[in-house]
């Protein structure tokens, strides 16, 4: 499932954004409280060659748009869409042009670490107050900033909104590329999650305050394995009129997945984005138009569906066909032509008098992939010419080797022919082709094959293609968890060269549409999967759309693929291993536990695991509580208990969850748990074997659980915490408890070798004189079986600890990327908790098992560590921060164990 995330997707079809002259980021002087307050922030305009040397003087002219990067991203990511619209500008010779401002974010990790996130949206805040006062004294003076924020910094854009002196009409167009909307890809602390709570209830309740802001939302496909596409479509508003959610895949002119880098730079993304830019130009006030509706029908023209003709805003709806041009009528119902070098141009006349009742849709398709207009409606009824007609070709849709257009004839009653025009062709070799057709005749229905059926079985349709156009409806395909192979095996009757022929998996309920290019014949395989599940109220169908050749056969194959099927829950549902993970090490804990209270002897980690470590001790629960929480009663009652909401259940509301998946993603955390134990056991004993051979090891000093040296140990590394960063103090006492296990285990490999040589000694004695002797002293075996079993016990606590330095470590990252501005971490997501595990280590790496045998309270603390497995299942999985609470509770109650 990794692999199939990871590796396992289509080609990079994106080409590399290049500049012309030598890329420049101007730093933009700020206000002195502002530069005091943002110390690690800066705002840069971006210019190259000539144009960059005029604006040295900051006398800007042009439209602003704002830049935001995202999670450790760069300022200079801006130069992809800097450059592009400054040749776009060259084209229309700076009659408009844009300036391209970027924000410095010190490459802060922010997808990780959430508490500078609220920081980011007060400082673009100013950044945009700046920017509008540079162009104050112009004729044509902006009012409001676009903005463009990749991955973080589209959300961060968002949460300027939330902000209480912010005035929503600064800005009037946002486009978001790998932004995750939803939710945090991994939820490592509270402030992350808290911002993501505050910013998408704000747009839910504010709806209305936001129709102004034309919003537009790009993923990046399934070749982003960092920021799945599903989390970032807009969460869906009560009115759709003013934001808009789009895969890259879909994006006309550009049909390619991106990474989530390559999103910043995919030049046929860029240059969408860039020509809907200049479209949306008003020409009055030189600025983005204020008419949200023509901002909408800007972004559907270039993202959603591209007529293959320029963006004009009210189209003339007649148009004289005009030019000595030869009329031809067609009476069939299915013509195709082909020019080549064609002197005269014609127009080919359609009537639909004699189409109507035996037909419901014609469809027409045109391999020159020009702007012009080429399809008309014509209403007179009497002469073979026609010379006011309807253009049509609004209604056409690009595709990557025909525009095609299909016309439902009952909602054209008063048209009486419909017009193909074919210009003179100087050179250029194109195809034409129209057909009238019964819908029921072009659309077939395909069962997707069950999951379990494992890709065994398959489900097989033949189209005898005679017509230009299949519509394969995939019959109960709605579900996130569902991935398919489908082939498409293609034979055709003559060996005569052809256009490649487009197959579209089209989803209704999403603009997540894939298209691939298959020459004909040819056997091609498309990959089925969803990044949004079909919503509750919607019924349709997803569609295999075949743009065909007439005279070939098509076989279409469907397998259930099991390799995507586990790709797609690990897409969904990665985030949460960490929880599964340290859930089966805690079981396995209270397992070593519980053997220590019933038989003296602290059990082996990977034996233990093998032994407590079931999914059916955990699973039931949460299964039974997702179940109550579809009733209103028990969802009623659990509020009034306070409790959080269960984390399967908010899954399970989003269509991402199913009964099966928590257990996979339990097998994969036990799996995981147990080789990280094996390798981390067999590490410890490495480096202690290289330690014996350098070091010679002391004798293991039995004192005082707390001594005073301890206890100024303690108050100086919960001091560090509370003045520079929790996490550094975590990783401190962590290294100082790897240290003492260290020491330990070259104490006891130093026994254990000198017991075998004496016992070999003692041998070679008792064969001549025949008289054996004592090897060791029962007081000596005894200390080092006590000393082997509190190692076991400490290996297990490190291993759990081990995955809570690695949950905070991103804030520990962040602190020291931020030290020359900030000694203290400001806020600090584990400060509290850090203060406590630092006090609780500190006694722990110290006990030994033969304290803990004799207490009254090791019933309890065996017992505890499964309850805390269900609660980490049931509340930490879309809040990762949790995991830590229930550890250090669990190993509190092991240090009362070391006194009660």
């Amino acid at each position: 499932g990794v692999r199939d995330v990871m590796f396992l997707y289509e080609e990079n079809r994106c080409s590399m954004t290049y500049m012309y002259e030598y890329p420049e980021y101007l730093k933009i002087k700020l206000p002195k409280k502002t530069a005091r307050r943002y110390p690690a922030y800066e705002l840069y305009l971006y210019g190259e060659g000539n144009y960059a040397e005029e604006n040295k003087n900051l006398l800007l002219t042009g439209i602003p748009v704002l830049f935001l990067p995202g999670n450790a991203g760069s300022y200079k990511q801006v130069r992809s869409l800097g450059s592009i619209a400054l040749r776009k500008a060259e084209d229309v010779d700076f009659k408009y042009h844009f300036n391209f401002f970027s924000v410095n974010f010190n490459e802060e990790l922010v997808a990780l670490y959430g508490g500078s996130l609220q920081r980011q949206t007060k400082f673009v805040h100013e950044c945009i107050k700046v920017i509008l006062k540079l162009y104050r004294d112009q004729e044509f003076a902006p009012s409001s900033v676009a903005i463009v924020g990749h991955s973080m910094g589209g959300l961060v854009a968002r949460a300027l909104l939330t902000l209480k002196n912010f005035k929503p009409e600064l800005i009037n167009l946002l486009i978001t590329q790998a932004t995750p909307h939803i939710a945090p890809v991994m939820p490592l602390d509270k402030y992350l999650t808290d911002f993501y709570t505050a910013v998408n209830n704000h747009w839910i309740l504010k709806a209305q305050d936001l129709r102004n802001l034309t919003t537009l939302s790009v993923a990046g496909g399934f070749r982003d394995y960092q920021v799945r596409s599903g989390l970032a479509f807009l969460p869906r508003l009560s009115q759709h009129d003013s934001a808009l959610s789009v895969v890259s895949s879909a994006v006309p002119r550009a049909w390619a997945s991106t990474d989530h880098l390559s999103i910043v730079w995919c030049k046929e993304l860029i240059l969408a984005t860039i020509r809907a830019f200049f479209d949306l130009i008003d020409e009055n006030t030189r600025q983005i138009t204020e008419d949200p509706k023509k901002r909408m029908s800007v972004l559907n023209h270039h993202f959603v569906r591209h007529p293959a003709k320029m963006f004009e805003e009210n189209p003339e709806a007649f148009t004289n066909l005009t030019g000595a041009f030869m009329w031809i009528t067609v009476k069939g119902s299915k013509w195709t032509y082909s020019v080549y070098n064609d002197s005269d141009g014609k127009y080919f006349a359609f009537p639909l008098a004699s189409h109507r009742k035996s037909y419901s849709h014609v469809y027409c398709e045109n391999s020159m992939l020009d702007t012009s207009s080429w399809i008309y409606g014509c209403m007179n009824t009497n002469s073979s010419m026609c010379l006011e007609a309807a253009d049509l070709s609004w209604r056409a849709e690009l595709l990557p080797t025909t525009k095609v257009v299909m016309l439902k004839l009952l909602d054209y009653p008063s048209l009486s022919h419909i017009v193909i025009q074919v210009p003179p062709a100087a050179g250029n070799k194109y195809t034409l082709g129209c057909e009238f057709f019964q819908e029921d005749s072009r659309t077939v229905q395909l069962p997707v094959t069950h999951l379990f059926s494992f890709g065994l079985s398959s489900s097989k349709i033949l189209l005898n293609s005679t017509g230009l156009l299949y519509s394969v409806q995939l019959q109960h395909f709605n579900q996130i968890y569902q991935a398919f192979k489908i082939y498409i095996d293609s034979h055709c009757q003559s060996l005569k060269e052809r256009k490649p022929s487009v197959y579209r998996l089209h989803i209704p309920w999403s603009y997540e549409d894939s298209i691939t290019v298959a020459k004909v014949p040819s056997l091609a395989e498309i990959s089925a999967k969803l990044h949004i599940a079909q919503p509750h109220n919607d019924n349709s169908l997803p569609e295999l759309i075949i743009y065909s050749s007439p005279d070939c056969q098509y076989e279409v194959i469907l397998k259930t693929s099991l390799l995507q099927v586990l790709g797609q829950i690990v897409r969904f549902h990665a985030g949460a291993f960490p929880v599964y993970i340290v859930s089966s090490i805690l079981l396995t804990y209270g397992g070593q536990l519980s053997t220590l209270r019933s038989t003296g002897q602290c059990s082996d980690f990977s034996l233990e695991l093998v032994r407590t470590a079931k999914p059916y001790k955990v699973e039931p629960f949460i299964s039974i509580v997702v179940f109550l929480q579809g009733f209103n009663w028990f969802r009623e009652i659990w509020e009034s208990l306070s409790l959080p909401e269960v984390d399967a259940a908010v899954l399970s509301s989003q269509d991402a969850w199913f009964p099966l998946v928590s257990l996979i993603l339990f097998l994969f955390g036990t799996g995981i748990a147990y080789w990280s134990g094996v390798f981390f056991s067999t590490s410890l004993r490495l480096f202690s074997s290289l330690w014996l051979t350098l070091i010679r090891p002391t004798e293991l000093q039995k004192d005082k659980l707390i001594t005073p040296r301890r206890l100024c140990g303690m108050i100086s590394l919960a001091l560090v915490s509370w003045t520079t960063c929790g996490a550094f103090a975590v990783l401190i006492i962590y290294l100082q408890y790897l240290f003492k296990v260290l020491k330990g285990l070259t104490f006891c490999h130093s026994k254990e070798t000198s017991q075998n040589s004496s016992t070999h000694t003692v041998k070679a004695q008792s064969s001549v004189d025949s008289i054996p002797e004592a090897t060791q002293s029962p007081s000596n075996n005894k200390t080092l079986a006590e000393a082997v079993n509190s190692l076991k016990m400490h290996i297990t606590i490190l291993n759990l600890f081990t995955w809570i330095v690695l949950l905070y470590l991103p804030s520990l990252i962040y602190w020291l990327k931020n030290l020359r501005y900030n000694v203290r971490l400001d806020p600090d997501p584990c400060r509290s908790t850090a203060i406590i595990l630092v006090c609780i280590l500190e006694i722990l790496m110290n006990s030994s098992t033969s304290e803990v045998k004799s207490s009254k309270l090791l019933k309890i603390a065996a017992k505890v560590p499964l309850p805390l497995s269900v609660a980490m299942l049931a509340f930490a999985q879309m809040h990762l921060y949790r995991v830590p609470h229930f550890v250090t509770f669990s190993l509190l109650l092991h240090v009362l164990c070391c006194f009660v």
